[in-house]
């Protein structure tokens, strides 16, 4: 007996409707999703700025060497540091830095900024030429400017062959303090230059061309013009270079040496903070304290810079 099939067939859509489509679930989002995705980046933060933040600022009030568990003193090292001439001599050397320093890498990079910005046949390789002291190890460079400002080198050699004579530009205090903020600019060049050169591209042409019409020369075309158009990034240069001045350690600790230069004459408050606190007899509990002001003080700084763009402002 034969049997018969009987096929089953959708019926058809009618024209015009669309295809329905399977229904899909949503998942809702769980509250810990997001915490999930930074946890890493807090983790870090938290082993690597907030615990070492927190625990100098605990170690301040102690009296903790490296292998000896500290006890709560108080402000017993504040007190020592009102007292201690090594931390005045810091203290003057690191202001001293800033007030250099600091003027030089917020005028110099924004010239050398001017002089580059214009596409000029070879400008790249003066751009990279600029760019390279910010790239190379600051050891490296240390090394290398050590070397040249020796009583036996390039630069001692050159003055003597044209009759002025050697010059202790590492062995006088201050020639040497003075030495190492000229590494610090000419290292720190490059890098500004390149924050103005993003500023200065934001910079209207018509501002120069208007300006130029009027009878403005390049000089006040740059006052009244540039300027104004960046001083926004001249604030921002202002205050990383000064923070950056006010904690250095790397130039005066390579050409000065671990003592800091004659009689440690030319010792920062980072250089100091170094040597207290280190070795197997370190005072971490004093160093700490250093710390903390050295915290303080660039906290400080940071606001004067901010305040100072604000009364501009106002």
């Amino acid at each position: 007996m034969a049997t018969s099939t009987v096929s089953r067939t959708r019926p058809p859509r009618p024209a015009g409707r669309p295809a329905r489509r399977p229904a899909t679930r949503v998942r809702r989002q769980l509250p810990t999703s997001p915490w999930l995705f930074a946890a890493p980046g807090l983790l870090i933060t938290a082993v690597f700025i907030l615990y070492p933040f927190v625990s100098t600022v605990i170690n301040s009030f102690t009296d903790r060497r490296t292998l000896v568990p500290g006890h709560f003193v108080g402000l017993a090292n504040f007190r020592e540091l009102l007292h201690d001439d090594m931390f005045w001599i810091g203290l003057r050397n690191s202001a001293l830095y800033v007030v250099c320093t600091v003027p030089a890498l917020v005028v110099l990079p924004l010239l050398l900024a001017l002089l580059v910005q214009k596409n000029i046949p070879g400008i790249t390789f003066f751009r990279s030429a600029f760019y390279t002291p910010v790239v190379a190890s600051i050891v490296v460079v240390g090394l290398i400017w050590v070397w040249l400002l020796d009583e036996r080198g390039l630069v001692n050699s050159l003055l003597e062959t044209v009759g002025v004579g050697r010059v202790g530009f590492l062995s006088d205090q201050w020639l040497l303090l003075l030495s190492a903020m000229a590494v610090t600019v000419w290292k720190g060049l490059g890098y500004y230059m390149i924050v103005y050169l993003a500023a200065l591209a934001n910079v209207p042409r018509e501002l120069h061309e208007a300006a130029a019409v009027d009878g403005a020369g390049a000089i006040r075309r740059f006052l009244t013009v540039t300027v104004p158009a960046v001083r926004s990034t001249m604030v921002l240069v202002a205050a990383l270079s000064s923070v950056s001045a006010f904690k250095v350690f790397s130039e005066v600790y390579l050409m000065a040496g671990p003592p800091g230069g004659p009689a440690g004459e030319d010792t920062t408050l980072v250089m100091l903070v170094q040597r207290t606190g280190t070795g197997l007899t370190g005072r971490v509990g004093y160093a700490s304290a250093i710390s903390l002001v050295v915290f303080v003080v660039t906290v400080i700084l940071m606001l004067l810079v901010m305040r100072a763009d604000r009364r501009e402002d106002a």
